[in-house]
């Protein structure tokens, strides 16, 4: 067992005999730079196990930010938001979805710099995220970006690097992909329990 499925083990273990869990903090290697973020296992435990496991992996090396939400091309939709997305990984890496943990079970609202999961029916979230641009309330529980009502799974929050986010955010997309996806090296833990 390797020591990130150890970590795994015992982020889950120690969740589910009552002990408080801190914040834990990754970096995120892209072409352009890093973005730190902290993940809270606390609040959305099975989220931030489900990305933990993806990183223990190596799932995400390779992968890439790919789709952008602007004022610009969001300009024709009702509910507008600005994220960009990424963990696109390959078919055969993909992890089976997850239960969704919405806003209104785990108290993190998709504010600016928000981590949360793609998705498109609820308990569909698999490997694909994104990253809030400004407060974005329509994403949380009883928003109207999804049809169902039920919002997305936020789970961690940008620390450094919203530079990075808003730069990725900047570049050109066609219909929101972005022409020219950039690129995410390696994603890492860089705090432990």
């Amino acid at each position: 067992m390797n020591k990130s499925v150890c970590f795994i083990f015992l982020l889950y273990f120690s969740y589910f005999h009552g002990i408080a869990q801190s914040a834990l903090t990754c970096r995120i290697s892209t072409e352009l730079g890093p973005i730190v973020v902290e993940l809270y296992p606390d609040k959305a435990p099975e989220t931030v196990a489900n990305f933990l496991q993806y990183l223990a992996n190596d799932a995400y090396d390779g992968s890439t930010f790919f789709r952008v939400c602007t004022p610009g091309n969001e300009a024709d939709r009702t509910i507008q938001i600005q994220v960009i997305q990424g963990g696109n990984v390959p078919e055969d890496q993909l992890l089976p979805p997850i239960p969704i943990e919405t806003t209104r079970s785990t108290g993190i609202l998709h504010k600016n710099g928000v981590l949360s999961m793609a998705r498109l029916d609820p308990n569909s979230a698999q490997s694909s995220f994104f990253i809030c641009i400004g407060d974005q309330p329509e994403l949380d529980y009883g928003g109207k970006r999804h049809p169902d009502g039920q919002g997305f799974a936020a789970f961690g929050k940008v620390l450094e690097g919203m530079d990075i986010v808003k730069q990725i955010q900047g570049m050109e997309n066609k219909d929101q992909y972005l022409l020219k996806p950039i690129l995410i090296q390696h994603i890492i833990l860089l705090k432990n329990l």
